[in-house]
Order: structure tokens, then C-alpha cells, then sequence
């Protein structure tokens, strides 16, 4: 369907929202998502005041699902309505269409994986600020000693803190996926390393995997369709867990070895 973007507005809605129109089809932007309507699963839109409805094509007998954008300008909605419209009424294929399919959703909120190395990153660079000030309290009380051994010891143990946590916790949450999570099968769109799946209400949402292969086997935590992870294969998952469990051992016996003696050195001087 060729759109032509220059004759048609960008409609902005409440809360940052945006209904944009592209050769491939429309473009809604909503705070935490966007949906992506190629031309083969719009049936209408529907300018109504200040709203816009967007209706997709659904099989015979079966309820057109609707996505909407509100507080928009009502003369550019009706100028987008009413162009669309005209564009979808030249087209000739069969009406017996499941439009859900051809309306992708993209998750823009970060995804567990994303969030939770986002927190180690914040665990590891505190832990090493701790150090900075515990080596400036020490050096400005002539322990130099703990200054010299602190620097690289720590440094060493607060890394192998971070990337063990990271491997052990990665590697547990996919096992509670396998366990727990909703399966289902995500198959490739057309999009470079872009895969399509159910979310389980009659939408698809995709997600970007480096993973070649016509369709994978990617999991979701109950009630969360948008959190999606593809877990890796068992080899990979197993040496990845016992590495971080290593790497996690490691950091936990350098920086108790750090700490005894820091106490050490403080109590011998006199100064606890």
C-alpha cells in the first residue's frame, strides 16, 4: 500500500502517542509499546472527534480488533481517516484475512535480562566506590598496606561479583522459564533477525534474536507476554552457570579475605 507520508499529518495524542502513517503501513507509538500495521491487516480507520480507531481485517464471523489513539487534532484525524480509507478500498484480495497477524507489537520497556545487569552494574560500581573510599580512609591513616593489597583484590573480586551474579542469575531464571514460563513458538518476520509470536490474547508481538532459524522456541513469564527471552542451549546455559557460580565464589572469598584483613591491619595498629 503505498502511503504517501508527505500528504499526511503525524497525529499526537495524549502522553506522548503518535499515529503515523509509512510505505509499509502505520506506526502507533504508545509509552511503553509500538504497534506496526502493515497494509495487509488494516481493515479501517475511524475518525471519531478527537479520537482515531483502528480497525483490522478478521476472518468471517470473528470481532475486528481495535487499537485507538485519543486526543488527537479531529480535522488531521479525519484527513488520515479518510485517505487510508481510500488507499485500503482499492485493495483486491480476499476479506477473509486475520488481521491480528500483520500488526506487530514492540515491546520499548526493558526486558528482565536488561533490567537485572542493570542492577549488577550498579552493585559492582558501588562495591568499587566502597573500595575508593575505604583506600583514601586507609592511606590517610599510613595503612598502606591495606592500600596496596585492597587495589588489585578488590578490583578482582568486585568483576568476579558482577559477572558471577550475572551467570548464576541468568542461568536460574531460565531454568524458572523452562519450569514456569508460557512456550511458544516465534517465527521469523521479515525484518533482519526479527521473530513474530503469539501473546496468548490475540495479539503478536515481536522481538529481535541473534538466533538464525525459521522459528525458535522462546518463553514468557505468566502474565507478562512482552518480557520474551529465548533461552540458550543446555550446554551453553550449564557451562555459563558453573562459570558464574565460580566466578561468584571467587568474589565472595576475595572480598572476605579483603575484609579480614583490612580488620587485621586496623586492630594491630590500634586504630579499631
Amino acid at each position: 500500500m503505498p502511503i504517501p507520508i508527505a500528504s499526511l499529518p503525524v497525529l499526537v495524542g495524549r502522553d506522548g502517542t503518535a499515529l503515523s502513517a509509512e510505505n509499509e503501513g502505520l506506526v502507533l507509538d504508545l509509552p511503553t509499546e509500538q504497534i506496526v500495521f502493515t497494509a495487509d491487516g488494516l481493515g479501517r480507520l475511524r475518525a471519531e472527534d478527537r479520537t482515531v480507531l483502528i480497525e483490522l481485517r478478521a476472518r468471517a464471523g470473528a470481532t475486528p480488533r481495535v487499537h485507538r489513539i485519543d486526543g488527537v487534532d479531529p480535522d488531521e484525524a479525519v484527513l488520515f481517516a479518510d485517505t487510508i480509507n481510500e488507499l485500503l478500498a482499492k485493495r483486491t484480495d480476499s476479506d477473509d484475512v486475520d488481521g491480528a497477524r500483520f500488526a506487530a507489537i514492540r515491546s520499548l520497556a526493558p526486558r528482565w535480562r536488561h533490567r537485572f545487569a542493570r542492577r549488577i552494574r550498579r552493585g559492582v560500581l558501588g562495591y568499587l566506590l566502597a573500595l575508593i573510599v575505604l583506600a583514601v580512609v586507609a592511606g590517610s591513616l599510613g595503612h598502606w598496606d591495606v592500600v596496596i593489597v585492597e587495589i588489585p583484590v578488590g578490583g578482582i573480586s568486585g568483576l568476579a561479583l558482577g559477572f558471577g551474579a550475572y551467570g548464576v542469575g541468568d542461568g536460574l531464571r531460565e531454568r524458572w522459564l523452562r519450569r514456569h514460563g508460557v512456550a511458544v513458538t516465534a517465527t521469523r518476520a521479515t525484518s533482519p533477525g526479527a521473530y513474530v509470536y503469539p501473546d496468548g490474547t490475540g495479539d503478536y508481538r515481536i522481538f529481535v534474536h541473534g538466533r538464525a532459524g525459521a522459528a525458535i522456541t522462546a518463553y514468557y513469564p505468566p502474565g507478562d507476554p512482552a518480557d520474551v527471552d529465548v533461552p540458550l542451549p543446555p550446554f551453553t546455559r550449564l557451562v555459563r552457570t558453573i562459570g558464574g557460580g565460580f566466578l561468584l565464589a571467587c568474589g565472595i572469598a576475595g572480598t572476605v579475605a579483603l575484609a579480614a584483613l583490612t580488620v587485621t591491619s586496623f586492630s594491630t595498629s590500634g586504630s579499631l
